[in-house]
């Protein structure tokens, strides 16, 4: 600096204020100038000082950007960047010995903090007047102090790198940078909450605005580390200036940056949290209140809650410009309830902290389901069919997909088309693919088989003047499930009707339960005759099912308990429309408990039952007892099953009937041709399991026929399910006493059996065989056979251990769940080569299920009158002509312009609403 210049500079620091005022106008554009040509860091700091100290305070508001700000703050922040430069350029040679390097950078640190302390003194001047300042007013200062913001917190953050070893050299001042920088930014934001901008204001102030909000955001990413209330206080500043200037500034802004940076540090406080809870609880600190760590873990919770809140009302008022990032408040959500309950990462925390914590993330959640709800992106990616997530996010999607239908349920405030948006699926080839909401969530259920294996449990309904209790999975789902049926609008009941089919007709068994709960409340809680409607439905899907496989189990367990909801009338009904006289009726009925019906229709299936038997072993007698023929007499023998299992005297006539034709069976089989013969085998299976039940009526002679059989078939590979019905014929053998002529032959054979099957290598066929055996035992007055049953010590050892209970392994909870973790990927395997291979006769299934007749109506509710069809199908085609508009208009995040046939097809649409019209009044 020239010595003139230091004569001016020298000069005016002696001047009184009064000097200054009276000078203003005369000197400071010399100091200005001096400033901006000054090339000295000390020169530059001690100008800036003088002007903001000396000559600022003398300056209207209306003077200050034309004549102060816009000609020294340009400057200022360029010294400022230079300034850091140098510091990260220098620092590599700081160390204790070179006193001069470090005092270089000393005086740095010094230097960027009087910059700091200059600006502070700009915004605190502009606090004194009365007079809230236009955004004119003070734009070099906004762009200069962001700018200088940014670059000290960036620099604070990257100290610990920057400095390395040598931090404690300029520690000190590095603190003071940032306590400066700190008031700085409280200072900004003070001032800038007494700006208000109207709805006429200029383009470049809606400007202003955005950018001030835009580096907010900046710095919020950068300080989000360095002070929890630094970090919080600029998060409020950004969005409740979002907020406040929501209609001009709402299609400017970055709402994707600002959504994701709030989720970002949403699940950076809840991890932090987790983690903190998580040290707490090692360190055995969770009831000292007092401790360091509890508190921090308090401070994190709340801040925690403070981003989860924020995101959802950021979501509320800017929802329509969110929809592209409906995913990513998806895995959001997954990703928070994964860490809580009954999901099977969720780590164990003491009860207090997972209180605060749920508080604080678990909770929002709700509220942030509820304002995605109604959005089209939301739903259709969450319903896709093809949705594939990590095994740790099935059981929160599943629980999410709960809390959809609950708040469907549950808040009348919901529109039409929100409730149509997730209930009916897909209707068009041109929307995206996406499942109806019961079927995603069946499917979703489904895909928690390692869950609902362990199994977890969740807390159940509360019921009045009864503690809370835990509940499986299924219970949970279902539970909420039926809730929702019993307030869904009757126009959804086709839909959740081919729901229940479909998933009725899948491979997991345990899903196929759940809708089969499900299907049996909503017959139960609909009229009779939609019960007798389900009911009839059902029957003629299980009279579908040529083979036996996975479906017609399914639909036989709910054809069963379906029945026990009908009407005495509607079960006589039920008979009439499927006569059991008639053969291919038989698949119905053997499907059928009898005891769930009333005494006329029990007797009239029985008397048809035991008639239809007798005829096909008559048939069969007739034509010469020829192989070809027995495949009806084993149909009939199915159904003869399921008649003497109800059976509570061995004098009613169905089973005499039973016994005679049992025994004519029994003489007939030959041990020789059971061996050969598959269709035999299946014979020999249903004989065992009836002569089972009637044991006590059977002769010697005829158990000792079926002991010869059994016998031939067990010394070679058979199928499990015949050894297992051998397993239960062995057992009920202790129920009766053999006769002394008969134990000869009776005894040695039974023996013999026992001890070839509890040798079995199969784990589940031993388990089975040791159940027999001991029950057998109990009640048996051959004692001989037992111990003849265990001449060998390895089988005799098998037999104690099983009757004491001895565990030989026990197995701890994580290698029980890795297990589970592999035996669910080789059952998935294994359902999905069934589903392939039965894939055509399920579509045929569901395809005469949709083809049934219309349902009747739930009860309390009336068929759907004329006037309330026209206004639904008005309403869809209503929805369906605003989503076009939006699309056409451009408010769908779509830029393409819209297609050459779209003119056209309105004009025909058009064309059609005129003949709609005209129709109405047409004689």
């Amino acid at each position: 600096m020239s010595q003139t210049n230091t004569s001016l500079l020298d000069e005016v620091v002696q001047w009184s204020q009064e000097t200054c005022r009276q000078k203003l106008k005369s000197v400071l554009p010399k100091l200005t100038s001096l400033h901006n040509n000054s090339e000295n860091w000390d020169d530059h700091t001690r100008i800036l000082k003088v002007i903001t100290d000396m000559f600022l305070p003398h300056m209207g508001l209306s003077e200050l950007e034309d004549e102060c700000f816009s000609k020294i703050l340009p400057k200022a922040v360029t010294m400022f960047e230079s300034m850091i430069k140098e510091l990260v350029d220098q620092v590599g040679g700081l160390s204790s010995q070179n006193t001069e390097l470090c005092a270089l950078l000393r005086n740095i640190l010094q230097a960027m903090v009087q910059i700091i302390d200059a600006l502070s003194t700009c915004v605190r001047h502009i606090g004194t007047f009365e007079e809230v300042p236009d955004l004119d007013a003070i734009r070099s200062l906004l762009t200069c102090i962001l700018k200088v913001l940014k670059e000290t917190f960036q620099h604070c953050k990257e100290s610990e790198v920057v400095y390395c070893g040598r931090l404690s050299l300029v520690a000190d001042l590095l603190q003071g940078l940032f306590k400066e920088a700190y008031s700085l930014q409280k200072g900004l934001l003070d001032l800038l909450d007494r700006i208000s901008l109207d709805s006429s204001a200029a383009e470049e102030e809606v400007s202003d605005i955005v950018t001030v909000i835009h580096n907010m955001l900046d710095i919020c990413s950068i300080i989000s580390n360095l002070d929890i209330a630094l970090h919080a206080n600029a998060w409020k500043f950004l969005i409740k200036s979002s907020l406040k200037y929501q209609s001009l500034v709402e299609e400017h802004l970055r709402h994707g940056d600002i959504s994701n940076s709030l989720c970002d540090n949403l699940l950076v406080s809840f991890n932090n949290c987790v983690e903190l809870a998580e040290q707490i609880k090692h360190a055995g600190l969770q009831e000292a209140t007092q401790s360091p760590e509890y508190k921090l873990f308090q401070k994190t919770a709340k801040m925690c809650r403070f981003f989860a809140n924020t995101l959802v009302h950021y979501i509320k008022e800017f929802k329509f410009f969110l929809t592209k990032y409906c995913s990513c408040y998806h895995q959001l959500y997954l990703q928070i309830i994964s860490k809580f309950p009954p999901s099977l990462c969720a780590p164990t925390l003491p009860s207090a902290l997972s209180e605060e914590l749920k508080a604080a993330a678990l909770v929002p959640m709700d509220a942030l389901l509820l304002q995605l709800l109604p959005l089209r992106p939301f739903v259709e990616f969450v319903l896709q069919n093809d949705l594939r997530l990590p095994p740790d996010h099935e059981l929160p999607q599943c629980l999410m997909l709960v809390s959809v239908l609950g708040q469907l349920s549950y808040l009348s405030s919901q529109p039409e088309e929100v409730l149509q948006l997730w209930h009916s699926g897909s209707q068009f080839s041109e929307e995206t693919l996406r499942l109806p909401l019961y079927q995603a969530l069946f499917t979703s259920f489904r895909r928690c088989c390692t869950e609902r294996r362990v199994p977890v449990l969740l807390p159940g309904v509360m019921m009045k003047g009864q503690a809370q209790d835990l509940v499986t999975l299924h219970n949970h789902v279902c539970v909420h499930i039926c809730a929702s049926v019993a307030a869904l609008p009757p126009v959804y009941f086709p839909v959740l009707e081919r729901c229940l089919v479909s998933t009725v007709l899948q491979t997991d068994t345990q899903t196929a339960l759940l809708a089969t709960d499900v299907w049996c409340f909503t017959a139960r809680y609909g009229t009779a005759e939609l019960c007798l409607h389900h009911v009839v439905l059902v029957a003629q899907l299980v009279k579908s099912c040529t083979t036996e496989c996975y479906q017609s189990a399914h639909l036989g367990l709910l054809l069963k308990r379906m029945v026990f909801l009908m009407t005495p009338d509607h079960q006589m009904e039920l008979v009439t429309r499927f006569p059991p006289s008639e053969v291919e009726n038989l698949p119905v009925w053997r499907r059928v408990l009898l005891r769930a019906l009333s005494q006329d229709a029990r007797h009239s299936v029985e008397a048809d039952v035991v008639g239809l038997t007798q005829k096909a072993l008559t048939d069969w007698q007739n034509g010469g007892y020829k192989l070809g023929q027995v495949d009806k007499v084993n149909v009939a023998l199915l159904s003869l099953l399921e008649v003497v299992r109800v059976q509570s005297s061995p004098e009613e006539q169905c089973v005499l009937s039973a016994m005679r034709i049992i025994t004519q069976l029994w003489l007939r089989m030959s041990p020789d041709q059971v061996q050969t013969h598959p269709v035999l085998q299946w014979t020999l299976q249903l004989l065992l399991s009836i002569s089972a039940i009637l044991v006590k009526n059977i002769e010697p002679q005829v158990i000792c026929r079926a002991l010869l059989c059994v016998g031939n078939v067990v010394s070679q590979k058979c199928a499990d399910q015949l050894l297992l019905a051998a397993l239960e014929f062995l057992s009920s053998l202790g129920k009766i006493f053999v006769p002394l002529d008969s134990q000869n032959q009776i005894l040695p054979r039974l023996s013999s059996l026992f001890g070839v099957l509890l040798a079995d290598g199969a784990w589940l066929l031993q388990q089975h065989a040791l159940e027999a055996f001991s029950q057998f035992a109990e009640i048996t007055n051959h004692e001989e056979v037992i111990s003849q049953s265990l001449s060998v010590e390895d089988t005799k050892t098998k037999v104690v251990n099983y009757l004491s209970k001895t565990v030989n392994g026990q197995e701890d909870g994580e290698s029980r769940l890795q297990r589970l973790k592999l035996e669910t990927a080789v059952i998935e395997q294994h359902n999905e080569r069934l589903e392939m291979n039965n894939k055509n006769a399920s579509n045929k299934l569901s395809a005469e299920a949709v083809a049934d007749s219309e349902p009747c109506p739930k009860r309390a509710r009336q068929e759907t009158s004329a006037e309330e069809e026209y206004s639904r199908y008005v309403q869809t085609a209503e929805s369906a002509l605003k989503a076009l508009q939006a699309l056409a208009e451009g408010k769908a995040n779509i830029t393409a312009p819209p297609p050459p046939w779209l003119e056209p097809k309105l004009q025909e649409l058009q064309t059609l609403i005129t003949h709609i019209g005209t129709a109405r009044h047409a004689p």
